[in-house]
């Protein structure tokens, strides 16, 4: 379908695939679906509710909600008037970061959730902007307790309204303007913005990103055009919807194709939430999902949970089954190579009486997951490939709409970040600019119609992202001979040598929070110094079991000491002589540690909303504490700062400055 704007594929959807079901979603007790003839009907009112509102092409509205279906409808409805939707994410809980990208956007409205809208309420009278707020569960009623939110507005009260209001609005405005959305809808362009999906802001303030209908509708096709994503599919979306990921991949691919999407059923709370996902996964059973790395160790974790839980025996055959498959598979495209096919009967055996009984939990159709957000550990993938629902990494950024390349079901090789789509060129360019040869690493580099216009009001970050019509990711990697790329990480975040060599870290602390119980965080850090540091955040709870079970007290010194020696003894294993010895280069393992006393999180500002460390605000807030690692007391892990901070961790002790 060759459409000009988003709207025109809906429509062209619409009349293709009327009476299929585009969205599902579970409000009481089970999940109710809405077709796509349904839906338009729900967008055409919702749209000229909005024009009745006095909303005009090219304002801007910001989007905070969970998943569910009024928000493709509220977006959709957006888009048909020539709107730009600002997807935000759910998490932003602070008034200042909120408050930064609605003026700097400079939103005209707020479509919001219930659970949220007191963020809305709470900056109301400091956007002189702002002229509506759509409360997507209903404006509070005056007999309602979140009434109270309201009454102390200099806002005006009339500008609230719920959805039901301006759809209901929109109905008796198009039935004496028939054509009023229509008409805005056909003069759409393809070079008109869509969205301004904003970055997490790890540097400086977050940068607005236009992405235009043409970069949706390209970055739509080069996903359909190597994933099958037959009419019958269906999605369950877990992973936020206002990233450009769940965009492409979870919403406009699936619209493309006639297929349906499926939201999480909302609690209460969080937890009550995340508890509705294995629910939700089985009354759903969805083809297919969207996953990022913190979630694929979820579903490891309950995985291995659920089977350790069934006894020794259930376990040993568990973990036989696991290295049979793993050792038949091997990097997915060379699987069953050479001797190895003496191994496929063992493996069908084992899928059968085993595997297949962990793919019934997901529902019994699903067939892989689309991997995103940040790099998932080859051993994970090694681990869905065995059970038999693939994690096909794939790479991206916001700024290409976002895909770049991707494994397949035809064509992956684990531990990569598969083949670049098509209609896409990427280069590997050196620090000058220069392409290098297949096999080098540098800066990737692509061009396409997937790459946004630009920064929304930053003129200079535009020009030092995007030259010459390429768009410079920032991150590293390389091509191999197959074709298929490698991504090392971002080159902002390079260890430095003090001989100036360089090596990207995420991959050893993946390693190391992975495969050691007793760290939960590392980051570490050399910034052209004798030796790489690092800072730790310990698993308070595996080094407990550990110290009871060796009798240690951690309300005294020599307890205290014994954990950070056995911290100490964690990092040795990739030393040499230790039993990870040959993952990385010796140099670049951290000779000097700080035990942090505070975990990396979204509240503290470390942790951006994919998840993923903000190594800036780390190492400004840290600061003293890496260049106190480079005293030579520091590298003794056993120093008085370490002693200090472990006694605040595990006895309750005010921490030392």
């Amino acid at each position: 379908m060759d459409a000009k704007s988003l709207p025109d594929l809906f429509e062209k959807s619409v009349e293709q695939f009327e009476d299929n079901t585009f969205l599902w979603e579970k409000r009481n007790a089970h999940y109710k679906g809405l077709t796509y003839g349904k839906t338009h009907e729900r967008v055409q009112k919702y749209a000229a509710g909005l024009l009745k509102m006095g909303f005009k092409k090219g304002d801007r509205v910001a989007l905070i909600s969970e998943g569910r279906n009024d928000w493709v409808i509220s977006e959709l409805a957006l888009l048909y008037c020539g709107g730009i939707s600002v997807p935000l994410s759910v998490k932003i809980e602070e008034d200042m970061d909120l408050r930064f990208r609605l003026q700097h956007s400079g939103c005209r409205g707020i479509i919001i959730s219930g659970n949220h809208q007191h963020k809305a309420f709470r900056l109301a009278d400091q956007l002189p902007e702002l002229d509506f707020i759509i409360v997507l569960d209903g404006k509070p009623a005056p007999e309602d307790e979140k009434y109270a939110q309201l009454e102390n507005l200099k806002f005006d009260l009339a500008k609230i309204t719920g959805v039901e209001e301006v759809v209901a609005a929109g109905e008796k405005y198009l039935q004496k303007n028939p054509n009023c959305v229509k008409e805005i809808s056909d003069n759409l362009l393809p070079d008109d913005p869509a969205n301004i999906c904003y970055t997490s802001g790890t540097t400086a303030d977050p940068k607005g990103i236009i992405l235009t209908h043409k970069n949706y509708l390209c970055n739509t096709r080069q996903a359909t055009a190597i994933f099958d994503v037959p009419e019958y599919y269906t999605s369950l979306h877990i992973l936020p919807w206002d990233h450009s990921f769940a965009h492409t991949v979870g919403i406009y691919t699936l619209m493309l194709q006639g297929a349906s999407l499926a939201s999480l059923k909302l609690g209460k709370t969080l937890n009550e939430t995340l508890r509705n996902i294995p629910i939700c996964i089985k009354e759903v059973r969805p083809f297919f999902m969207l996953s990022v790395p913190a979630l694929a160790k979820n579903f490891k974790n309950n995985i291995e949970k659920a089977i350790a839980d069934k006894g020794k025996v259930t376990n040993w055959l568990f973990n036989t089954a696991l290295k049979t498959a793993i050792t038949y598979n091997r990097e997915g495209h060379n699987k069953g190579t050479g001797m190895r096919f003496l191994l496929k009967p063992f493996y069908a055996l084992f899928d059968k009486i085993l595997f297949s009984k962990i793919r019934e939990n997901f529902g019994g159709r699903l067939k892989f997951f689309v991997g995103g957000g940040a790099l998932l550990d080859i051993e994970l993938q090694r681990f869905f490939y065995a059970v038999g629902f693939p994690m096909f990494q794939g790479y991206g950024l916001t700024e290409a709409a976002p895909i770049i390349s991707s494994n397949t079901p035809d064509f992956h090789k684990l531990g990569s970040s598969g083949k670049v789509v098509p209609f896409l060129e990427l280069k590997i360019c050196d620090e000058d600019g220069n392409e290098v040869p297949v096999g080098k690493q540098g800066e990737i580099v692509v061009k396409g119609d997937n790459v946004m216009a630009g920064y929304w009001n930053n003129e200079t970050a535009t020009r030092e992202t995007i030259r010459e019509g390429w768009l410079y990711t920032g991150d590293l990697g390389y091509l191999d001979a197959d074709g298929y790329l490698y991504v090392l990480g971002r080159n902002k975040s390079l260890l430095i040598s003090g001989d100036g060599e360089k090596y990207s870290p995420e991959g050893i602390e993946e390693a190391m929070a992975d495969k050691s119980s007793y760290i939960d965080q590392i980051m570490l850090y050399n910034n052209q110094n004798a030796y790489t540091a690092a800072l730790i955040y310990p698993n308070k709870k595996s080094l407990n079991e550990w110290a009871q079970k060796n009798h240690f007290d951690l309300e005294n010194e020599d307890g205290q000491r014994a954990i950070l020696l056995k911290i100490q003894s964690e990092i040795d294993r990739f030393m040499p002589k230790g039993d990870m010895d040959n993952l990385f280069p010796a140099r670049w393992l951290p000779s000097a540690v700080w035990i942090m006393t505070e975990a990396f999180s979204e509240q503290n500002k470390m942790v951006n909303s994919t998840m993923k460390i903000v190594r800036p605000a780390i190492i400004e807030f840290y600061k003293d504490s890496l260049k106190y690692l480079y005293t030579p007391e520091a590298k003794d892990i056993c120093n008085k700062k370490n002693m200090a901070n472990i006694e605040t961790l595990f006895a309750g002790k005010k921490e030392q400055p």
